[in-house]
């Protein structure tokens, strides 16, 4: 089957996607950050659609650049509503995440109903496509997510210490601003690779879903990191085999289901589990 470029280009983008979310989706749920992730991917919706028509190209870079810039605007406006009000932080993310997709969808179905709608076909970053992943949009995506995997193996103290104690990082003298940035920009990052085969709407499954999966079998930071990347990439792998061959069944949505089967068959297995060790074992 991978002799066929689109069934290669199906595995690889999958493959590259379940294990960089995988990866940094460990820090987002560590952080308590879930809904940050699907705010950022909600927010990227709008950047797409203004960068298709400010370009008129769908050249990946340009897409994913389109969409880097809209959710760095969603976090510097979420950031700002948190430093100067006292609303719930869920409160404000959910009138960012609802504000920036109303608008994205607005902006797409103005331009569906434009001259131009016919060389658009940005509707499939609601839900995604992974069929129409191109050799040049894979090699993007291996890219940035090497990009990803090597900043963090890099700076893996460092996400450690903000993720578990980021108040004695700040009391060191670790710069916690500029780290948390650096981070938040690699969940972004992360979140434009895996919009063209997700889509918007189930990118924070991606993200949350490894991790969760993986957390209650591992005793360390780094066990839960390589587990949660070998979860993703797993459920990546086994959501493209069935959209390959079965008949129309979406590859974003195959992989989701798969995600939701691992993280309830981890939870149950880990309960049984620990129900048969003696109460002293009981972690």
């Amino acid at each position: 089957m991978l002799i066929d470029s689109t069934v290669r280009n199906v595995v690889l983008g999958c493959l590259i996607l379940g294990s960089v979310s995988g990866i940094l989706g460990t820090f987002a749920v560590l952080r308590r950050q879930g809904l940050v992730g699907d705010t950022l991917a909600h927010a990227a919706l709008p950047g797409v659609v203004i960068a298709f028509m400010l370009s008129g190209s769908k050249a990946p870079l340009i897409l994913i650049l389109g969409a880097s810039v809209s959710g760095w605007i969603a976090m510097s406006l979420l950031s700002s509503a948190l430093r100067t009000t006292r609303l719930d932080p869920g409160t404000v993310m959910a009138v960012v995440l609802s504000s920036t997709f109303g608008l994205g969808v607005a902006l797409l179905s103005w331009l569906q109903k434009s001259p131009t709608a016919s060389l658009a076909g940005l509707d499939k970053y609601l839900l995604g496509q992974a069929a129409s992943l191109v050799s040049d949009q894979v090699a993007v995506m291996g890219i940035l997510g090497a990009v990803c995997v090597i900043l963090v193996a890099l700076l893996f103290k460092e996400f450690k210490l903000l993720s578990f104690d980021p108040v004695f990082a700040k009391s060191t003298g670790w710069p916690v601003a500029i780290l948390e940035s650096v981070l938040t920009g690699l969940l972004l990052v992360s979140i434009v690779v895996g919009l063209n085969t997700v889509g918007v709407v189930l990118m924070s499954a991606m993200l949350v879903a490894p991790a969760v999966a993986a957390r209650p079998w591992s005793r360390s930071l780094t066990g839960m990191t390589l587990g949660a990347a070998v979860v993703g990439s797993t459920c990546g792998l086994l959501g493209a085999g069935v959209s390959l061959t079965v008949p129309k069944v979406p590859t974003g949505p195959a992989i989701v289901v798969f995600l939701g089967v691992a993280v309830v068959a981890s939870l149950v297995l880990r309960h049984e589990r620990r129900a048969r060790l003696p109460a002293w074992r009981r972690p």
